[in-house]
């Protein structure tokens, strides 16, 4: 299929995505709006040579992940916003061990159990670790479907590169809708790396060990290098039109999709200076992106489908630059283009609110 655009669910690209970049073994439980990722899972590895397996529990999917990314195979688990907070203490022990894995959140509706319908509520879940112990998880949150496939790939890659849990954080909306895509090239798993620290039986080496019992001085010692390393080496973003920009827009996954294009339109049907920056990596959250915001800028409007979540990092980079406004979509409904349009007309008159 690599080389022809095909019409695709979101959360089946994703699984075909992750099959094709060497995944072999899945763990999960269902829960909607991602129950087509293991669905698929379920027929697609077995054809590959993989292993599906539905847990009893959120939880035991969680250390069912650690045993099986700690033998060096490329693993994940999916889940949404409340599935992933019964996954956090697994993860903690993935992240303490430094296994690479991939976690898919197609986020829901929350607090507790929340609802089916697609918001941005888990966005400190994600970026801020989720568990208990002070580690990070890389996470990348695409605006398509086509951008979650291949960040799908990405994420392998940048597990293995680091050692390092890394999320790929969706609204819900991306995994129900359906849109044409180029899937990626089918990878050859013999070809992959070996991984000299992973449990493969001893052989005629000394034996590994694989463990999350370290202190947490120890691990933040060891560690604190390399979250600085991802932090300068992995920050992704999109930009448009900041150069000549009065104000900035900031969003992300869907609802950064949906602003690209009210800001397009109101620069063509106004002439209204608007830029754009949407961050791909919410952690790290891209703080070079938005060092390219020009000193003139009157200010910065984020916009996401929550009560008020990335809005905080942008204030913490932005660091009093720029005055910050926000305007949240609290409905159980992405916002459509007219409304996130009539957001940004606040800007400059006096009506933004300031966050």
């Amino acid at each position: 299929m690599a080389g022809k655009r095909i019409l695709m669910k979101g959360n089946e690209a994703v699984a075909e995505a992750a099959v094709r970049a060497g995944c072999r073994y899945f763990f999960g439980y269902p829960i909607t709006p991602q129950n087509e990722i293991p669905e698929y899972l379920s027929k697609r590895l077995p054809e590959v040579g993989g292993v599906f397996l539905q847990a009893e529990s959120e939880l035991a999917a969680s250390y069912q992940l650690y045993g099986g990314a700690a033998t060096g195979k490329r693993c994940m688990t999916s889940s949404s916003s409340c599935g992933i907070s019964l996954k956090s203490e697994g993860i903690s022990y993935i992240a303490a061990a430094e296994v690479p894995c991939v976690i898919v959140d197609m986020s829901r509706r929350g607090p507790g159990i929340g609802g089916l319908q697609p918001t941005q509520s888990s966005y400190r879940q994600a970026t801020k670790g989720g568990g208990h112990g002070g580690y990070r998880c890389i996470v990348l949150s695409p605006g398509s479907v086509q951008e979650a496939a291949n960040l799908m790939v990405d994420a392998f890659d940048l597990a293995d590169k680091w050692r390092n849990p890394v999320y790929i954080y969706a609204d819900g909306l991306i995994g129900q809708v359906m849109e044409p895509l180029e899937l990626p090239e089918m990878i050859d798993v013999e070809k992959l790396p070996q991984k000299d620290w992973a449990l493969t039986g001893k052989g005629g080496r000394e034996r590994n060990i694989v463990t999350s019992g370290v202190s947490e001085e120890k691990f933040m010692y060891l560690n604190f290098d390399k979250y600085k390393k991802i932090e300068a080496e992995e920050q992704r973003w999109v930009d448009k039109d900041l150069e000549d920009a009065e104000y900035v827009v900031a969003a992300f996954g869907t609802v950064g999709r949906i602003a690209a294009t009210a800001v397009d339109r109101i620069r063509k049907a106004t002439g209204k200076k608007i830029g754009f920056i949407r961050p791909i990596t919410i952690w790290p959250f891209p703080k070079e992106g938005f060092a390219k915001i020009p000193d003139t800028v009157k200010g910065i409007m984020v916009i996401e489908a929550n009560g008020g979540q990335m809005v905080d990092d942008v204030i913490q980079t932005v660091k009093g630059k720029f005055p910050v406004y926000f305007e949240p979509t609290y409905g159980s409904l992405m916002p459509t283009t007219e409304e996130v349009m009539s957001m940004i007309e606040k800007l400059g008159t006096g009506k933004e609110v300031l966050w």
